[in-house]
């Protein structure tokens, strides 16, 4: 087993994968949300696009063996394995500031774009945008008529995903700090992820 890196509980972490590592992103104590985002390595404007991956999956959401697609129709990575149920969101937008304010928060709120972009700079990048993520644990059921629910993550305690890089890449994780509505149980705890050769 190697190296477990934590993610805290309403903050964000970004690793470098080479092409044909994987990483195991893990749920320790289950009901916990990880956006998810990955850059193509040196090349800022290329990254995994949620519109790109519904196209070309024909669905809204990813299983086992899907490959993730960039904004360049390019696989960046694929869903190697997945023991948690199968509930990722890839309709909502990471949240933001102005998400909770529109929520009624008066001040600052942890937010995963933030999250996002200081995990980047942790590795030295910076960018002046932030993709959509693919909402990795989150259950947004849908309805006929094209409504949407905010329902809790059916994710169990060590529950886990691996993704397989097809390109050299940055993986961004952001454990969603959202505490308003109840798609994290409300509450919001650590999660975990591994770099597996």
């Amino acid at each position: 087993m190697g190296t477990v890196y934590t993610i805290p509980a309403r903050r964000g972490k970004a690793a470098r994968l080479n092409k044909g590592q994987a990483i195991k992103i893990m749920n320790p104590h289950g009901k916990q949300i990880v956006d998810t985002w990955a850059f193509v390595a040196g090349s800022a404007l290329e990254y995994m696009g949620m519109e790109q991956c519904r196209a070309f999956w024909q669905r809204l959401y990813p299983i086992v063996g899907d490959k993730m697609i960039t904004n360049r129709r390019r696989p960046i990575l694929t869903l190697e394995a997945d023991t948690s149920p199968g509930k990722h969101d890839t309709l909502i937008a990471p949240c933001d500031n102005e998400r909770y304010g529109l929520l009624g928060c008066t001040g600052y709120h942890d937010n995963c774009k933030d999250n996002m972009h200081a995990g980047l700079a942790e590795l030295g990048i910076y960018l002046p945008y932030t993709p959509a993520s693919l909402n990795t644990f989150m259950n947004i059921p849908w309805r006929q008529d094209g409504a949407l629910e905010w329902g809790v993550s059916l994710a169990k305690a060590n529950d886990y995903v691996i993704f397989r890089a097809e390109l050299d890449c940055i993986v961004a994780m952001s454990c969603c700090p959202q505490d308003i509505l109840p798609i994290n149980d409300g509450k919001t705890v650590e999660a975990t992820y591994e770099i597996l050769e």
